[in-house]
């Protein structure tokens, strides 16, 4: 029988080899280092400016509901920030959670995912090719402005309503969905406790409907035109991530009987997460309780239940 041996790789080899995990290296642990960053990413829910309002909404509103004393803010510290929840072994799966698609996410996940402006110029060049070009804007100036940032967050809004539903509704969806229905006590990672199918559906349907909206405005506005924006962010979605990680909380903030009609409060959502028969299903909607009325979704918050 012939015998082989293995030739050892000459330093060209060895170069090419050495230049390419330099390359490779930083790439890597940017990614290792993403979930542990999240907090000064201003596109991210848990960037610190809306973990500081969320303390301060929360304590403020629970101040308001218990006496509004000193030692109300001690009871709130005593039932929101103890380490009975923040220390609980399914906040400890959320930190995992956190860990694993933050890497994920971006690097398998986020590639598959349309961007809304890859789909606004598809539309946008349908438009051109079947009516052709604007002569003049039918918006112009501020209120195109202003019209496009309103829609554009009713647009992103029922988006998030669709993929919500979806994971809900249909069956095999449901089986992945429920991994963020598994949490047993609610924290502002537990918004990372998601099958990569889940986060794929959350923010895949919301770059379509906003696609479609933005492709429209610019062609009747005859070229690109921007929305009002605040910390880098949508006005409205900075606005609402201001207070949302309040939804993955224990403390119950309700809008009242009239606006929790109209409005998903951080009480909605408590619901949502709910094992009671009557709250099963309930409340899928983000910002605006429209969707989930017409659908008949909606379970309206009276009382802290």
């Amino acid at each position: 029988m012939g015998r082989y041996f293995l030739r050892p790789a000459g330093p060209e080899s060895m170069d090419s080899l050495r230049h390419m995990i330099e390359a490779i290296a930083p790439k890597v642990l940017a990614r290792l280092l993403d979930p542990f960053l999240q907090v000064l990413y201003a596109d991210s829910l848990i960037y610190w400016p809306f973990l500081v309002s969320t303390l301060v909404v929360g304590a403020f509103g629970f101040w308001l509901t218990h006496g509004r004393t000193a030692a109300a803010l001690i009871e709130f510290r005593r039932r929101h920030l103890s380490r009975a929840i923040w220390g609980h072994p399914s906040a400890q799966v959320d930190y995992a959670y956190l860990i694993v698609n933050g890497v994920l996410y971006p690097t398998v996940v986020g590639p598959l995912i349309l961007s809304g402006a890859a789909i606004a110029g598809v539309i946008h060049g349908g438009l051109d090719r079947a009516f052709g070009p604007m002569s003049a804007p039918l918006l112009d100036g501020w209120s195109a402005r202003l019209i496009y940032t309103a829609v554009f967050f009713i647009a992103y809004d029922f988006g998030r309503f669709v993929a919500h539903s979806l994971l809900h509704d249909v069956g095999v969806l449901w089986e992945l969905h429920k991994v963020h229905h598994s949490a047993e006590v609610l924290t502002p990672l537990t918004s990372y406790r998601v099958h990569p199918v889940d986060a794929f559906l959350m923010q895949m349907c919301p770059n379509v409907s906003t696609g479609i909206v933005t492709g429209f405005t610019w062609y009747l506005c005859a070229g690109q035109v921007g929305f009002y924006t605040f910390l880098g962010l949508h006005a409205g979605i900075a606005a609402f991530n201001a207070i949302g990680n309040l939804r993955h909380t224990h403390v119950w903030i309700s809008w009242g009987p009239a606006l929790n009609r109209w409005f998903i409060s951080p009480a909605h959502h408590q619901i949502h997460h709910s094992l009671e028969a009557r709250h099963l299903g309930a409340n899928r909607g983000f910002e605006l309780a429209i969707w989930d009325r017409l659908w008949g979704t909606l379970y309206v918050p009276d009382r802290e239940e």
